[in-house]
C-alpha cells in the first residue's frame, strides 16, 4: 500500500499528481486545501484532514459534497493539520508515504514538514519523501545505502540533522569522500552528483537529510 498526503503549497511547486498516480494501491489524502488541490486534479481521495480555513466557501462547498470521510478539527489544536494527517499515515503502515505540497508558502509549516521525516526513522519497511517539482528529500539514519542515478534529480546533497555525522563515506559521486565527519551548518556535501550509474553512501552515527534536487 502508498499513500499520498496532498497539502496546500504553492501550486507551482506540486508535482504532477497524475504522475504520481501508479498502481492500484494508493490512498489519496488531502490536507485542508490539498483536498480541492486533489480535487482539481480530478483525483477523489479517500480521506481529508483539516481545519478547511484556506479554502473559500465555494471550495469547502465542493468537498463536502464529494462524498470524502473528513476528518474536521478545530483551527485552535496542538497539532497542525499536516502532522495529524501524517501520523495517521503511518499508523496504516504503507510501503511509501509520499508528502506533495508540503514546501514552499510559509516558511514555518515547510521547516515542521521536514520534521516529520523524523518521525519515520523508526519504520524501518515505511519509505518516507517530501517531493516537489525540484525535489526529493528523505531522512536517514547510521547505515550504508545504494543510490541510482535519477535523470529527475541530478544533483544529491547530504545535510547533518540535528548532530555531527561521522564516518560518511561516499562511493560513485563526482566528490568522493572517506570516513570523514559532517556538522550541522556545514556545506560539505552540497550538490554533489553521481558519476556512475549506481552509488552508494554510508556513515557510522548521526542522521542525514539526504536532498535529491534539480535547478
Amino acid at each position: 500500500m502508498k499513500i499520498r498526503i496532498v497539502a496546500g503549497g504553492p501550486p507551482f511547486l506540486i508535482p504532477d499528481l497524475n504522475s504520481c498516480d501508479s498502481g492500484s494501491d494508493i490512498i489519496w489524502v488531502g490536507v485542508d486545501r490539498g483536498t480541492f488541490v486533489l480535487l482539481e486534479a480530478g483525483i477523489h481521495p479517500k480521506h481529508a484532514f483539516g481545519d478547511f480555513d484556506s479554502v473559500s466557501d465555494v471550495e469547502k462547498e465542493a468537498i463536502i459534497r464529494s462524498g470524502i470521510s473528513l476528518n474536521v478539527y478545530q483551527s485552535e489544536k496542538d497539532q497542525t493539520d499536516m502532522e495529524i494527517a501524517f501520523l495517521w499515515a503511518m499508523d496504516q503502515n504503507p510501503d511509501e508515504l509520499l508528502l506533495l505540497g508540503a514546501t514552499g508558502g510559509r516558511l514555518d509549516h515547510e521547516l515542521l514538514n521536514l520534521q516529520l521525516l523524523f518521525n519515520s526513522l523508526e519504520k524501518k519497511d515505511t519509505a518516507v519523501k517530501v517531493v516537489d517539482r525540484h525535489n526529493e528529500i528523505t531522512l536517514h539514519a547510521p547505515g550504508t545505502y545504494r543510490i541510482t542515478q535519477d535523470e529527475r534529480y541530478p544533483y544529491v546533497s547530504f545535510i547533518a540533522y540535528k548532530e555531527e555525522v561521522s564516518g560518511i563515506t561516499l562511493r560513485g559521486f563526482k566528490y568522493p569522500l572517506q570516513n570523514a565527519a559532517l556538522q550541522m551548518g556545514s556545506s560539505l556535501c552540497i550538490s554533489n552528483e553521481l558519476v556512475n550509474k549506481n552509488g552508494t553512501y554510508s556513515f557510522d552515527s548521526g542522521i542525514i537529510m539526504m536532498v535529491k534536487s534539480r535547478d
